[in-house]
């Protein structure tokens, strides 16, 4: 739009040149209107550049690629009991303490880290299209939340990963990993073992929203 608006402003500039005007008012008026058409070159070539990263990332490519992540390790994954997968704003009692199905919110939430809890309701929208979601305490290294927020960075076609604080962690574990029924918990955060749950798991919810339409989450 800077762009557009630079481009109108110095054809306005150029068209304001009057064969009456004396040469040095010219002169000035071109100068003006080469440095705005410079202006505006440079504004399309970024916003071009960001666009292409935007598509990029959100489209599951580049350097945050699932398949990059550790993905051999053996883990331990209760397959959870099916609740449903109905819409309702109303307020919902989860027979699980942390859901895995059920009713849940009409919309989902961004992908990312989070630092407060959003609520069961969005969270079980965002597994229900393949997302994973990462819970972990409240009271978490700084050094494991940086390396969460460079997890909840990765994309597999149009689903994401989400880091969010729960006080429901059940004690003895530093991290419970959820998927659309499936729940791993770990006594310790270990990366091999939640890079083989996110391969596996991600982008396998009963619905599944092409990247194309669904960028970052938030869109359901």
């Amino acid at each position: 739009m800077l762009s557009i608006a630079a481009y109108i402003w110095a054809s306005r500039t150029r068209g304001s040149i009057l064969g009456h005007m004396k040469k040095k008012e010219r002169a000035a008026i071109q100068k003006k209107g080469r440095f705005i058409r410079t202006t505006a070159h440079i504004l399309i070539g970024a916003s071009i550049a960001a666009f292409g990263l935007f598509f990029l990332q959100n489209a599951g490519g580049g350097t945050y690629d699932v398949s990059k992540l550790d993905n051999n390790a053996v883990i331990d994954v209760t397959n959870d009991k099916y609740y449903g997968a109905t819409h309702t704003e109303e307020p919902i009692h989860y027979e699980m303490k942390i859901p895995t199905s059920g009713p849940h919110n009409p919309h989902d939430i961004k992908f990312g880290f989070y630092t407060d809890f959003p609520g069961y309701p969005y969270l079980v929208h965002n597994m229900e299209h393949g997302d994973i979601i990462i819970y972990y305490r409240e009271d978490a290294s700084d050094m494991l939340k940086e390396h969460l927020k460079y997890l909840a960075k990765f994309r597999k076609a149009g689903s994401g990963i989400l880091a969010v604080p729960n006080k429901d962690i059940p004690d003895g574990s530093e991290v419970v990993v959820t998927a659309w029924t499936k729940t791993m918990k770990l006594d310790k955060f270990d990366d091999a073992k939640v890079g083989t749950f996110i391969n596996r798991y991600i982008n396998q919810g009963p619905e599944k929203i092409p990247a194309s339409v669904r960028q970052g989450g938030g869109t359901m």
